[in-house]
């Protein structure tokens, strides 16, 4: 097989060397202008290498334009890296689908497409438990829109601010804040505070206490404790605080055991009626001031 250099075919066919240059992927795509690197996009095969240069200059030439697009969030719970390797995302399915015919700008195509993406990802991807896309997206803009209305009003904007900025409601911007916080949700392992031993959040969280339930209990059984009989407060205290069982209350008040199950089961009985009695007064009280009539105690 015969060898033909470059530069012999130049000298004989200008134009044969140009078409030989292109097919080797000789020529420098640095000195072409967009629209010729997105006809090299368009017309190649996704595995080129000359397509995947073309397309690397692209995103080399419209990096201003991402970054751009990633100064709004800059002080989001993203990091500005991150966004911008979401931001390049958006740009590549710009350039894959810009179409020359239908539009000469590729930036004004590309601006709305990285846009997008970034505010897809926030969107989809960021949120740890399920908002509602409609409360999502009100988020962003509320976020967006405290940056400018802080520079213009010099002071935090209030949420009637905000509401009349973004043409909603007040009501709805608490809402937007709240889901806001579902974004970058703090871990339970956390330290409170800079000292080694300092402690966790979850060491802060509140939880059931049992005690006071069986304070309200102990106020609802006293507010008729004065209503029995000596003899039964003492089988009750014996019982229920001396941990005794029947037949030592009976030796100690020097009765039978069945007659300590006898005044034990009437003194029971009796406070547990009046409590109920004292729950259902309550409820008429309040039915009473709902202007409602009260359910029947089942």
């Amino acid at each position: 097989m015969t060898i033909v250099s470059a530069q012999k075919v130049s000298s004989q066919r200008p134009h044969l060397a140009a078409q030989a240059a292109v097919c080797d992927g000789a020529e420098d795509l640095d000195r072409l202008d967009d629209a010729e690197l997105l006809h090299i996009v368009r017309s190649l095969p996704l595995a080129s290498d000359r397509r995947a240069r073309a397309c690397e200059l692209l995103v080399d030439r419209y990096q201003p334009l991402v970054k751009s697009c990633v100064q709004g969030y800059r002080w989001g719970p993203e990091s500005v890296e991150d966004l911008m390797q979401v931001g390049y995302v958006g740009l590549m399915k710009a350039i894959n689908n810009f179409d020359p015919a239908v539009g000469s700008s590729l930036a004004a195509y590309a601006q709305p497409c990285v846009a997008g993406e970034i505010k897809r990802h926030f969107r989809d991807r960021r949120w740890h438990v399920h908002v509602e896309r409609p409360l999502k997206e009100l988020a962003i803009e509320v976020r967006s829109a405290s940056r400018q209305l802080a520079q213009e009003l010099g002071r935090i904007p209030s949420d009637d601010d905000l509401a009349a900025s973004l043409g909603t409601t007040a009501a709805e911007v608490r809402q937007a804040r709240m889901a806001d916080t579902a974004l970058q949700p703090w871990s339970l392992d956390a330290p409170v505070g800079h000292e080694p031993d300092a402690a966790t959040l979850a060491d802060t969280l509140g939880q059931d206490d049992q005690r006071i339930e069986q304070w309200l209990n102990l106020r609802a059984v006293a507010a008729h404790w004065g209503e029995l009989p000596w003899r039964e407060q003492q089988i009750l205290r014996m019982r229920f605080f001396g941990d005794m069982v029947q037949a030592e209350i009976g030796q100690q008040l020097g009765i039978s055991q069945m007659h300590v199950s006898r005044l034990l089961a009437h003194a029971l009985s009796y406070l547990r009626q009046r409590v109920l009695e004292l729950d259902e007064q309550d409820l008429r009280r309040a039915a009473r001031r709902r202007g409602r009539r009260p359910r029947a105690a089942a």
